[in-house]
């Protein structure tokens, strides 16, 4: 009988190299969004602290800038992904959460310190559970996108209408409904992010895949922080 168990063990099976290249790519992707969530944390905390940076943000129109400024990022990296380099898409990446920290730098202006820790673990909790679900689970989720494209939709256009309503009862629908859908939603991108990966991508696609991977959790995980914080903050006096 010929045996090698030398050979055998020095062997590296297509499974267990596709497992080890995924768990790479995941912890790259959590990596960058982890930094991110750091540096907008900073730029927030540094922005509030100093009067003469927020007074001239908004105590002025500027302040529409400064907020609309984010959503242009996240669309120029949507739509331009393909054509832009894998070092670019990286450096806008970490552009847009240095913009989106001038961004909430009003929350530290509005809710105390307490409120706004608490909310981020609370935040942290769940997007940590349904991230885990997303990548462990064996069911297909993407069936369950379109309910949650349709009720990401109902969020934002009934949080446009409550700019002018003002009402305190369709806010609190809307933090409830809006936590369930981004919560739903990390899970979901989870497993399209797992499944998105593949061994024969190069280099260059995956860290592309990795910033838009980053980009998509790092909002889920915003959102799902802010609409805890609009529900169980506490104002400053």
């Amino acid at each position: 009988m010929n045996q090698n168990p030398a050979g055998r063990s020095a062997g590296f099976s297509p499974a267990a190299a596709y497992d080890e290249g995924l768990r790479a790519h995941m912890l790259r992707i959590y990596n960058y969004m982890g930094l991110g969530l750091a540096l907008t944390g900073l730029v927030a905390a540094l922005v509030a602290s100093v009067p003469a940076i927020y007074v001239p943000i908004f105590g002025t129109p500027l302040k529409w800038l400064v907020m609309l400024a984010p959503l242009g990022f996240v669309l120029f990296l949507s739509f331009r992904i393909e054509a832009i380099s894998g070092a670019t898409a990286q450096a806008l990446f970490w552009s847009f959460c240095t913009v989106m920290g001038l961004s909430l730098a009003s929350v530290f202006l509005v809710f105390t310190g307490t409120s706004i820790a608490r909310a981020f673990f609370g935040a942290a909790i769940m997007f940590a559970g349904m991230s885990l679900y997303g990548y462990t689970t064996r069911r297909d989720l993407s069936r369950f996108g379109s309910f949650l494209v349709m009720g990401l939709i109902g969020v934002i256009i009934a949080g446009i209408l409550n700019l002018f309503l003002g009402s305190s009862a369709l806010q609190f629908a809307i933090s409830i409904i809006g936590i369930l859908v981004f919560v739903g939603l990390t899970a979901w991108d989870t497993q399209a992010i797992k499944t998105a990966y593949a061994e024969h991508h190069d280099d260059e696609t995956r860290q592309k895949l990795a910033v838009m991977g980053a980009l998509s959790l790092y909002l889920n995980f915003i959102n799902i922080f802010q609409l805890l914080l609009s529900l169980t903050g506490q104002q400053e006096e």
